[in-house]
């Protein structure tokens, strides 16, 4: 393999690591610690950053993509899962293009590679700290304050990748990244419908709560007293600006159910247990067969190039390679909204209404997001060992085989390549088609927000059913893949 990856391995030797259990760990304490996991993480997303002025105001660089990112605007979790994702994405690319070379049948490495991807975070993490206060993200800071500042941000940023490997190596549930999304966008969507809160006067607000139900509530009283029921449906249903409306909740509601419906597709190949002979079963293979993955990777490679648009054109708007290739940004209310070149493309229309002022931008959108989780998926069952020789090596060493063929890696790596392949990119394809369209109905949350989410709730079910059917039938630990 090429030596990019070994030249990492002093750096390895000085990252922070979670230990891999040295036992089998229970199903209540891997519970235990994902909870504890996950309370960690929404207390650092509600303690506000130490050393910024009271009412200084800088740019939110990543406000169309934090829920996405699972991070919360002037907190610890500024950062979210940024540099972690990107780290994975940045891999991902390497080993796709060839730039590297990683045998993932060799535990060397795929250590190797393991080891690289968190140097990688760490290193992303510092460029996003210093990057985020030298490009005004809290306005103008003292020196001291912006050492702080950077301290916080870094800390706080480690802790979250030291959660998530926590989690990823067997100590809690699922992954770490795909349950603090959960969690931030779960978030959002629960206030986003009940909050009580005013959202004050017009423009920026419409005098009513922020919440779409609490809103909803406010208005349908208010008719009952004036009459003026169609006006103030129209008003529930459609508010200004990036209010949570009636009809976001109706879109996530929408969401919710087809993600739970398309989830269910599958292809079952039958099986058969060669020490028990009167076993017989099937071995799901989803239709979605990488999940989230695939747009969870594709949001990374948005947000950086966002990122690199808006502190570009912040540095020269008026450059006129940056506002064509990269982004044009007009300013409103904290934020950059982008208005050409690049990230417009990049960037969904939110609502109906954008989609139709502007059909060529939401069809190269759908598109480029499409095209892109359908690569991402097909290079992640080969980074995540869900290839077809890794499944076949599953199924080998928990004594399982397909009937009507022997029992080789080789032979059934070569019947689970007519599945996983077609059904890893066409899964990957169709959850960009359905995050795409999520986001043109205006979900609250973010339509790829409550897509992702719904699909990770989703995949928590599966994991508790293979947990308690491990602690029950342990011989099967192999085929379900639980460690």
């Amino acid at each position: 393999m090429v030596r990019f990856i070994e030249i990492m391995q002093p750096l390895m030797k000085i990252m922070p690591e979670v230990k891999n259990p040295d036992r089998k760990v229970s199903f209540k304490e891997k519970a235990f610690w994902t909870i504890m996991a996950l309370i960690l993480y929404l207390i650092m997303a509600q303690i506000p950053l130490y050393g910024i002025p009271r009412g200084q105001e800088g740019y939110d660089f990543l406000f169309y993509l934090r829920a996405i990112l699972a991070s919360n605007r002037g907190t610890l979790m500024e950062l979210g899962i940024g540099p972690i994702v990107t780290a994975g994405l940045i891999m991902q690319l390497l080993v796709g293009s060839q730039i590297i070379h990683v045998d993932y049948s060799d535990p060397r490495d795929r250590a190797l590679f393991t080891g690289s991807q968190k140097v990688l975070a760490v290193l992303i993490i510092l460029f996003q700290s210093a990057g985020y206060i030298v490009s005004g993200t809290y306005g103008t800071l003292s020196t001291g304050d912006a050492v702080i500042v950077f301290l916080q941000l870094f800390a706080a940023s480690i802790i979250l990748l030291l959660l998530d490997e926590m989690i990823q190596k067997g100590w809690g549930l699922g992954s770490g990244v795909s349950l603090f999304i959960a969690a931030n966008v779960s978030t959002a969507i629960f206030w986003g419908s009940f909050s009580p809160f005013p959202t004050g006067n017009p423009p920026n607000g419409d005098n009513l709560y922020r919440g779409a139900v609490i809103a909803f509530i406010q208005l349908m009283v208010e008719a009952s007293s004036t009459g003026a029921w169609v006006e103030n449906l129209n008003k529930a249903f459609f508010r200004p600006g990036y209010l949570p409306d009636m009809t976001g909740l109706l879109a996530t509601i929408i969401v919710f159910l087809g993600v739970v419906y398309v989830e269910s597709m599958r292809v079952e190949l039958p099986v058969v247990h060669t020490k028990y002979r009167g076993f017989k079963g099937k071995y799901p293979i989803k239709l979605l067969y990488t999940s989230n993955i695939p747009v969870i990777l594709v949001q990374a490679l948005y947000a950086n190039v966002l990122l690199l648009a808006q502190l570009m054109w912040r540095w020269n708007p008026n450059n006129f390679w940056v506002q064509v290739l990269l982004g044009n940004f007009k300013l409103e209310e904290g934020r950059m909204e982008p208005i050409g070149g690049l990230v417009y493309y990049l960037s969904p229309p939110q609502g109906l209404d954008a989609v139709m002022q502007d059909p060529v931008r939401a069809a190269i959108y759908v598109i480029v997001l499409t095209v892109l989780c359908g690569a991402f998926s097909l290079l992640w069952i080969e980074v995540a060992g869900l290839a077809p020789r890794d499944v076949a090596k599953q199924l080998l060493d928990a004594q399982v085989m397909i009937p009507g063929y022997r029992p080789s890696i080789k032979i059934l790596e070569n019947v689970l390549n007519r599945y996983i392949p077609p059904l890893a990119i066409f899964g990957g394809l169709l959850i960009g088609i359905l995050a795409g369209f999520a986001d043109f109905l205006g979900a609250i949350g973010s339509g790829i927000g409550v897509l992702l989410t719904v699909d990770i709730i989703y995949q928590y079910y599966q994991i508790l059913a293979q947990e308690q059917l491990s602690e029950m039938h342990p011989s099967l630990r192999g085929l379900l893949g639980v460690k």
